[in-house]
């Protein structure tokens, strides 16, 4: 009898061994992988690079055989092929991690599909590149040449692979066109029971009409990349514009001491308060659903940021700059607004006009929880996975598999 598929991941997720054997592993990771396992009809197998116990802080130790899949820990210094094994099967990497580019031809030439994820376009490395203050102008230069170079064999990996999956629209936009088999998914972590209901929604209409200041929300880390540098100076352009607002920032990085300084220096420790990360579905889901009514980002980069969908699935309009990823997540749903990058004047202003016109805010609040209700987590990770199946089934190397995925779709 032929063996059933296997489905093999690798993960650019840091594991290790615990002095009794069991394995570290991030709690988030475990769930994850149980999800694939529990929707593929063949074995699941995680592959991951082995990393001193002392480097996993986040890790819980778990014995090997309670888990539904099985975790192969590599050391730091072996290659990734290594870890393949000959089909059938499937194998399902990065190509936004560069050592995974050169698992495709190894796969294949074990009888084995292949998936390549993305969600970094060359734009958004390049922005990162030249964002990154922790190195010099000509570390910044090289780091920008080396990633020019290293798009070419992206590039040529997505074009040979069976089937990819790309992460918001900026890599849909970009890569799409290089493979017969594209799916685009919008990553988020809101299930329909985490999303606003009709009660929260109402509670917001009665505070508008009730006049009451904007209750701003931004969360995220507060990095110069990711725009935390803007926050206080729009709260500042927003005080000086005269808007009636409160604003909360949920957060931690490298910019917090300063933004606590700007808002005390800038007399706006009455509108602004900044809190440090919270738990995302116990506290930061409530608190976006119940206290806040407009989502504001500052950020320039167009990752596909999973905090505009999430934000939207609490039935907050989000308001940000014009970036690749949220100008087109606004064009396509109507739950929110852009400003032309980087111009806080506009955005200030933006959010001025709101005050004023809370009919506006409340019809995108109402289109950005439709939008995000369409795009949960499930609905999500069920198109990749059906994709999955259907890239083993086209591949012509499923042939001699016994077994075929619970989203299998032979012959479609």
């Amino acid at each position: 009898m032929s063996a059933r598929p296997e489905l093999t991941l690798f993960a650019a997720v840091p594991a290790g061994r615990a002095a009794d054997g069991r394995l570290l592993l991030d709690d988030k990771f475990v769930s994850g992988m149980a999800l694939h396992a529990a929707q593929w009809a063949g074995p699941v197998r995680a592959v991951l690079r082995e990393t001193r116990a002392e480097g996993l802080p986040f890790a819980s130790a778990v014995d090997p055989a309670s888990l539904p899949f099985q975790a192969t820990l590599l050391a730091p210094d072996a290659p990734l092929e290594s870890a393949l094994r000959d089909g059938p099967g499937l194998v399902l990497c990065s190509a936004d991690v560069t050592e995974q580019l050169a698992l495709g031809p190894a796969a294949r030439a074990r009888g084995l599909s292949v998936v390549y994820g993305i969600e970094y376009t060359l734009d958004t490395r390049m922005q990162v590149a030249r964002l990154d203050r922790s190195r010099g102008p000509a570390r910044r230069l090289w780091s920008m040449l080396w990633n020019l170079r290293q798009e070419r064999h992206r590039r040529a990996a997505l074009r040979a692979a069976d089937g990819i999956q790309m992460n918001g629209f900026p890599a849909d936009r970009d890569y799409a066109g290089l493979n017969p088999l594209p799916l685009r998914y919008l990553d988020n972590r809101m299930t329909l029971d985490m999303m606003a209901v009709p009660a929260d929604m109402q509670a917001r209409r009665d505070r508008h009409a009730r006049g009451e200041p904007l209750r701003l929300i931004h969360s995220g880390r507060l990095e110069p990349m990711k725009g935390g540098h803007l926050l206080v100076p729009l709260a500042r352009a927003l005080q000086a514009a005269g808007v009636a607002f409160t604003l909360d920032i949920y957060g931690a990085g490298s910019l917090q001491d300063d933004i606590a300084a700007g808002i005390a220096s800038g007399g706006l420790s009455d509108r602004v308060r900044l809190h440090g990360p919270v738990p995302f579905e116990t506290r930061l889901v409530p608190l976006s659903r119940q206290t806040a009514d407009v989502f504001v980002s500052c950020h320039v980069q167009s990752d596909p940021s999973c905090t505009y969908l999430e934000a939207m699935g609490c039935g907050l309009p989000v308001v940000g700059f014009a970036n690749r990823m949220l100008a087109a997540l606004v064009a396509d749903s109507g739950g929110g607004w852009c400003a032309p990058m980087g111009d806080l004047s506009a955005m200030a202003a933006l959010i001025g006009g709101l005050e004023r016109d809370r009919a506006s805010l409340l019809a995108r609040a109402d289109a950005a929880l439709s939008y995000a209700q369409g795009h949960d987590f499930a609905a999500e990770f069920d198109a990749r996975m059906r994709h999955l199946a259907q890239a083993f089934s086209r591949s012509g190397r499923s042939a001699s598999a016994a077994g075929q995925p619970r989203h299998g779709l032979a012959g479609s």
